[in-house]
């Protein structure tokens, strides 16, 4: 092939290459920060606190930070209808509130880096409550995609369930069941995110479990036992309420609007890679090869969910 029929390589522009980057690198650092959640967590239940007293710091931490982007989200949008305002609030019970609870006692029995692969199942529930509810069949590249992720959070619950049994069982249905739950949530979100907003969906969703995580504190406990615990307690749900809270919810949605969801949804992969950094680092977790081969295929078979969708679209 000569010089002048080969065929010609049109780089980005300086612009679109900025953006590109910038894109890559929010995403990357959303995905990052919401994996350190699991291992602070860990870190303050050494401390003697609970999953209730950690879920209502948490939530009065984030809550203010909820408050200013919903305002600034509905700054020039129309108002909510009552149907839009309840599905919000159903959003936010299934996907904040509910499945954060669900996952915080879960992590009382079980490794962070076990509960952050088995969270990463709920693209691949996505693609069964789409079966159920719409009757959606999904792909040959979704059903190997499924077949994939599953033996991969099996290889990784059976080096955990050798070390304790009991607490693996109880441990792995709980975080199972938040799966679940934010899966219900992602799915209700893509029918209502076109008439509410992205931003304005997420913030309302996230008031709404602000409200109820603090309640179901206060319902059980009085507001002085909250200001019982050892100062790290404290200092962990200030990190965790804003870099693994806030910081996530901020980058990923401006990660998504520069590169789309299917890029960002690939960038997200850092995510369990981290938390087991994090958790071998800082938690001192056992690591076995049967959770560094269920942890890559679990990567694998969300990437493949991810581009059956992007396909499809």
């Amino acid at each position: 092939m000569t010089a002048s029929t080969q065929p010609a390589t049109t780089p980005l522009p300086t612009s679109s290459r900025r953006l590109l980057i910038n894109g890559l690198l929010l995403a990357g650092m959303g995905a990052i920060a919401a994996s350190g959640k699991a291992v602070i967590v860990k870190l303050a239940y050494r401390h003697g606190a609970d999953a209730t007293a950690l879920l209502a710091l948490r939530m009065m931490v984030a809550f203010p930070f909820f408050i200013v982007m919903g305002m600034w989200a509905a700054r020039r949008a129309q108002p909510l209808s009552r149907s839009d305002r309840g599905r919000g609030a159903l959003l936010g019970f299934s996907g904040y509130y509910l499945s954060s609870y669900l996952d915080f006692l879960g992590l009382q029995y079980i490794s962070a880096t076990l509960e952050r692969l088995i969270l990463y199942l709920s693209p691949t529930l996505v693609v069964l409550i789409a079966l159920v509810v719409l009757k959606q069949r999904p792909t040959r590249m979704q059903v190997a995609a499924l077949l994939v992720s599953y033996l991969g959070v099996l290889l990784a619950f059976g080096h955990d369930i050798q070390l304790d049994g009991h607490r693996t069982l109880i441990g792995s249905a709980l975080v199972f069941a938040s799966a679940l739950s934010y899966a219900v949530y992602l799915f209700g979100s893509g029918q209502s995110v076109a008439r509410i907003g992205a931003v304005r969906l997420t913030a309302y969703a996230s008031m709404v479990a602000c409200v109820l995580c603090i309640g179901q504190y206060l319902l059980f406990q009085p507001i002085s036992a909250l200001w019982t615990y050892a100062p790290q307690v404290y200092w962990l749900s200030l990190l965790n309420g804003t870099v693994c809270t806030v910081l996530p919810v901020l980058a990923i949605m401006v990660g998504v609007k520069r590169i789309g969801s299917s890029l960002a949804a690939q960038v997200s992969m850092l995510g369990p890679v981290s938390t087991i950094v994090l958790s071998v680092w800082l938690l001192d977790e056992p690591m076995g090869p049967w959770q560094s081969v269920g942890t890559v295929l679990v990567l694998a078979g969300v990437l493949l969910v991810g581009s059956g969708i992007a396909k499809k679209r």
